[in-house]
């Protein structure tokens, strides 16, 4: 078994608030892990450790076997909290910015990102007239755009009908036998039970339990 993540005793604190509890955890590679629990148990604390967002008190985090090193670029693609667009501007041109600091992507791989999940890229009206579910359509773009071998994915549903929920469902098993490693933070049973290979439970910074779950492929 390969591991594309490993956690070994991490601990967070916040002044007398200990965020992560000596957290150890495995992620295998090439599979869909989710993590669930109640707000404040720990869950975007953990991702933003994971992909050097934070700091971490004490442990460690390796991906792939190497440490990693706060504000250090990550080959990951990320969605945390509320995604940050410029509203002024349509879902193209905001990837098309986000994508010139590597520039490494042509406009038709963007525009392919943002065909995949579901939104049309020769779409002019600006973010700020999306809807909830949009918005997490073109974070979603954003996070797979460069095609990163890790995905971090904090509440990816948030605001989708249920035909999008269907259609980032399939997408994200799509990307799972491409062999992508992809972290799901959900509140939504129905989410981790349709997607997750494995489950991990966290409460006040703790986790509690995995299980091994069997998704349809």
């Amino acid at each position: 078994m390969t591991f594309a993540i490993e956690i070994n005793h991490l601990t967070k604190k916040f002044k007398e608030t200990i965020a992560l509890n000596q957290v150890n955890l495995s992620f295998e590679k090439g599979k869909i892990h989710g993590i669930i629990g109640r707000n404040g148990s720990g869950k975007t604390v953990l991702f933003k450790c994971i992909c050097g967002f934070m700091k971490a008190d004490e442990g460690e985090i390796l991906i792939n076997g190497q440490a990693v090193k706060v504000s250090q670029a990550q080959d990951m693609g990320i969605i945390l909290e509320n995604p940050g667009f410029i509203g002024s501007m349509s879902g193209f041109k905001n990837l098309k910015l986000l994508a010139s600091i590597k520039r490494k992507l042509t406009d038709e791989q963007i525009k392919d990102a943002i065909r995949r999940v579901g939104l049309n890229p020769d779409e002019k009206k600006s973010v700020s007239s999306y809807s909830l579910g949009m918005r997490h359509r073109l974070a979603i773009a954003q996070a797979i755009m460069e095609d990163p071998e890790i995905l971090l994915l904090d509440e990816p549903m948030n605001g989708l009908d249920r035909y999008g929920v269907i259609e980032i469902r399939e997408l994200l098993k799509s990307l799972r036998a491409s062999g992508k490693t992809i972290l799901i933070a959900s509140h939504y049973a129905e989410d981790i039970e349709a997607l997750c290979d494995t489950v991990h439970e966290m409460d006040q910074g703790r986790v509690l339990e995995e299980q091994q779950l069997f998704t349809s492929q």
